[in-house]
């Protein structure tokens, strides 16, 4: 199986995007997994070096988009409307020789919102629809991102509804706990729909007011990640295992013991609850260094350039990690 990287795994690098193509060459990735933020422009002849650049280099690319949703609290307009944007997209990941456009619906504000859940989904569920024949024409799939916005079962429907014979998923296994969700349930509704992949490991554990999570390195989490990356390889054979890092956050809380919590999940499944409970139950928090920052708040220099360096340390063991131990990569 073919390892890669979400490029958002560096962000902080300050690289050019030829620049990231040579870090993943560097570290021996097969797949570099690119999102808007690398590119200051998608000028055409910008992105067919960039393809130039990947194939000398023998690597793979793959291309992300942001919140095709109109409605989401994280959809940008800069760039225009969810189709325009979905076009934009189409034309980098054409040029690019990607195989996936990944795109998502928002993020968990999207369940407290004033327009409903379902409303969001049903928007983007149109955005999607309204490219069909762009994107088979293409032979481009899109991959909706397990983003925190939508549990297992519901990106499943989305899929199905929206129509899987264009649109599938990328998986991410890290977000799943953002709402309490065991990453092997999400990975039990998706796998038939799995085109792509966010992977990253975490720690869980019970707190008083429910559970709390942290995204950790591979291999310094307690949601049997090696468990998961088995049951991947064996029910998504045709994509990449392509890693997406995210250290530097402190711990947050899930307050499912509290009432307020389940007014943003209606329709929640206790069967589905009690497989996650049962990993927190067995979990402890990660005792392990790492340089946390609150997002939103000034912080040292000296902090800023740890972090820096906390990115590629992170990355580039959790590249060994899935080398040495879970035996990926080409």
């Amino acid at each position: 199986m073919k390892l890669g990287l979400d490029l958002y795994s560096v962000r902080s690098q300050g690289w050019s995007a030829m620049e990231l193509l040579d870090y993943c060459r560097r570290i021996r990735v097969n797949v570099a997994h690119f999102g808007l933020e690398a590119f200051p422009s998608l000028d055409d002849d910008h992105l067919r070096a960039v393809k130039r650049h990947a194939d000398e280099l023998g690597l793979d690319v793959e291309m992300g988009i942001g919140s095709i949703c109109e409605t989401s609290p994280a959809f940008r307009w800069e760039r225009g409307n969810a189709v325009e944007q979905l076009i934009m997209g189409l034309r980098a990941a054409e040029l690019l020789g990607s195989p996936v456009l990944r795109c998502l619906l928002g993020s968990d504000a999207d369940r407290r919102t004033e327009v409903p859940l379902g409303t969001h989904i049903q928007h983007t569920i149109a955005a999607l629809r309204a490219v069909r024949d762009r994107a088979m024409d293409l032979g481009i799939m899109l991959a909706m991102e397990t983003h925190a916005d939508l549990q297992g079962w519901e990106m499943r429907e989305l899929v199905e509804e929206a129509g899987p014979e264009f649109v599938g998923v990328c998986i991410d296994s890290g977000n799943p706990v953002r709402l309490h969700e065991d990453p092997m349930v999400t990975l039990e509704h998706l796998a038939p729909y799995v085109v792509t992949s966010h992977i990253r490991d975490s720690a869980v554990w019970s707190h008083p007011r429910g559970a709390a999570y942290q995204w950790v390195a591979m291999g310094d989490g307690n949601v049997g990640i090696e468990a998961w990356a088995a049951r991947y390889r064996e029910l998504c054979p045709q994509a990449s295992f392509t890693l997406e890092i995210l250290t530097g956050t402190p711990p947050r809380v899930l307050n499912y013991l509290e009432d307020d919590y389940w007014r943003a999940f209606p329709r929640a499944r206790a069967h589905e609850l009690a497989r996650f409970e049962r990993l927190v139950r067995r979990g402890q928090p990660f005792m392990g260094a790492m340089v946390t920052v609150e997002r939103g708040v000034a912080t040292p220099p000296e902090y800023e350039a740890a972090l820096v360096a906390q990115q590629r340390h992170d990355v580039e063991r959790s590249v060994l990690y899935c080398r040495e131990v879970l035996g990926i990569g080409e």
